[in-house]
């Protein structure tokens, strides 16, 4: 079975509230979505907020998809897509007087937080360039672009020249190798 007939199976089973199909389908597609919800909305809390507002979707509304004529991912893209531009005109649509911004508590994050998140996120992103550095430089490349960049898996295959089979395999492959790297 294809990667597109296979979502197409998760999502009629998520229909019937399988929660292991929706497992399944989250780790198969929170890429992509995240990637559809980063364009529209910067920020990063804010698209992984759209994100999971839209698997909140999904999981409610997996009944209603139909196949005929329609993409299994095209749809989980629609439902990500929207969501993240409901977000992005409500965050738009927010403003606060002068008077009622004196009220508001500050939830910024103290220095010392800034600091440990940092030193954190140092250390993971040490970590993870540590783990890319062991790949093969064209796989790692395309791990990039697919999770950092945001590129689909064609638009890859089109940039490096490569069956679009080949680059799923490596993408798949270069995850699996990062994972138990990260695990080390």
């Amino acid at each position: 079975m294809d990667e597109l007939g296979h979502i197409e199976t998760l999502i009629a089973r998520v229909a019937l509230k399988d929660r292991a199909a929706f497992s399944m389908l989250y780790q198969a597609t929170a890429p992509k979505l995240f990637a559809a919800c980063r364009r529209i909305l910067p920020v990063g809390a804010d698209a992984e907020d759209a994100m999971q507002e839209a698997y909140v979707k999904i999981w409610n509304k997996a009944d209603r998809f139909a196949p005929e004529g329609r993409s299994a991912i095209g749809w989980l893209m629609s439902i990500a897509r929207h969501q993240a531009i409901d977000m992005a005109r409500r965050k738009r649509n927010q403003h606060v007087e002068l008077d009622e911004a004196e009220e508001l508590a500050d939830d910024a994050p103290t220095a010392e937080h800034l600091l440990m998140a940092k030193a954190e996120g140092e250390a993971l992103s040490g970590a993870l360039a540590r783990c890319l550095a062991e790949l093969d430089t064209r796989r790692a490349d395309a791990v990039r672009f697919a999770y950092v960049e945001g590129w689909s898996y064609q638009q890859i295959a089109d940039h490096s020249g490569l069956p679009l089979n080949t680059v799923r395999t490596w993408l798949r492959r270069g995850l699996l190798a990062l994972r138990e790297c990260m695990q080390r």
